[in-house]
């Protein structure tokens, strides 16, 4: 079988999405061939990766043009089935290409993008018309899944699956940039406490920010580091009180963030749901564990996925403050916790969240 992955995020392009697709085509089984279609703006083709203009400006609307691209590929390539990594507008463009090549295709929904399509009610009518007429969905976590399922009914609701984000288990620790940063940030004897992300209101960073004046009140040595960049970060910034012991750092390479959580003692990211906009699952959790860390995350849109409660990590009600402290203390002060929680993290991401899993399971599914 030929398939076809059609998709506006793919690396080059950064963050979990592209990184979801990019192992997608990876870790596809030999068996089949797989090609892969993705937005770009310069266009680049090499055997069996296409990457063009799929959303021009010059146009209205912008994915118009998309519709001659996927129809003209399909019919060359003899696709067989498509997978469509985005809902809007990528999943319009496939219906109707469908409808004139008579090809099957899945839509692959990882929590915003479905969460924003069902709020007007012409694109309301386009999402509904995209999936009764899809042979899979497949949802990146089980909250949004039910979320599709309560929107479809029960006739569709059967063709929803769920194919959580997967993780490389090749983390491998660097005690010499490890040991750098620690002098050079005067970490020694630290209780480290982590955040990485984009600095925006749902990952919860702010509330961390918020808390550390009391945490500090409990464990002296405790410091929050908090790296990356975004839109909230004066905000951010603005929530610190006084006594709290917080580092700022700008967005880091792969190798400086796999050397922070190596060294740091309890990776935090308290994201909660605002207006629809939440956390489709936190593959930054599993990254954390892997490095044999305990995490605190909100228990809001996905997160519960990527979180096993009492088992690799804990989960609070991001808006409550007291539940989001009482979290970190209750590591911070507790060595023999952390190590466990710890350590049965790093167990469950490799057992139950290694890309080849991950991806036998959605080739199962298509098939």
């Amino acid at each position: 079988m030929k398939v076809l992955l059609f998709t506006l995020e793919y690396p080059p392009f950064k963050g979990g999405v592209a990184n979801y697709y990019e192992n997608i085509v990876k870790h596809w089984p030999d068996q089949d061939d797989i090609f892969v279609m993705a937005n770009f703006e310069k266009k680049i083709v090499n055997k069996k990766i296409t990457q063009c203009c799929l959303i021009s400006k010059l146009v209205y609307p912008k994915w118009i043009t998309s519709i001659f691209k996927l129809f003209y590929y399909i019919l060359k390539n003899k696709i067989d089935h498509v997978i469509v990594g985005h809902l809007l507008p990528l999943g319009t463009v496939t219906y109707l290409v469908s409808r004139f090549t008579m090809t099957d295709y899945s839509v692959v929904i990882h929590g915003m993008d479905f969460a924003f399509a069902i709020r007007r009610k012409r694109k309301k009518f386009l999402t509904k018309l995209i999936l009764n007429n899809s042979k899979n969905i497949i949802c990146s976590n089980n909250f949004v899944a039910n979320m599709v399922k309560d929107f479809l009914g029960e006739v569709s609701a059967v063709k929803v699956d769920v194919v959580n984000p997967g993780i490389n288990d090749d983390f491998k620790r660097n005690d010499a940039l490890v040991e750098k940063i620690k002098k050079e940030y005067d970490l020694e004897d630290k209780t480290v406490l982590l955040s990485v992300g984009r600095l925006v209101k749902r990952k919860g960073f702010d509330k961390v920010v918020e808390v550390m004046s009391e945490v500090n009140k409990v464990v002296p040595n405790a410091k929050y580091v908090l790296a990356g960049k975004g839109p909230d970060e004066d905000y951010i910034k603005s929530c610190q009180k006084v006594g709290s012991d917080i580092l700022y750092l700008d967005n880091l390479s792969d190798e400086d963030k796999w050397a922070w959580l190596a060294l740091c003692d309890i990776f935090i990211m308290p994201s909660r749901n605002i207006d629809g906009d939440f956390e489709g699952f936190g593959i930054v959790y599993l990254e954390a564990n892997l490095a044999g860390k305990p995490v605190i995350g909100g228990n809001s849109g996905g997160v519960a996925d990527a979180i096993r409660g009492a088992y690799s990590g804990v989960l609070v009600d991001s808006e409550n403050m007291e539940n989001i402290k009482e979290a970190i203390i209750t590591l911070a002060t507790n060595k023999e916790l952390c190590q466990k929680l710890g350590t049965q993290g790093r167990e469950r991401a490799i057992a139950e969240f290694n890309w080849p899993k991950q991806i036998k399971k959605m080739y199962q599914i298509i098939n």
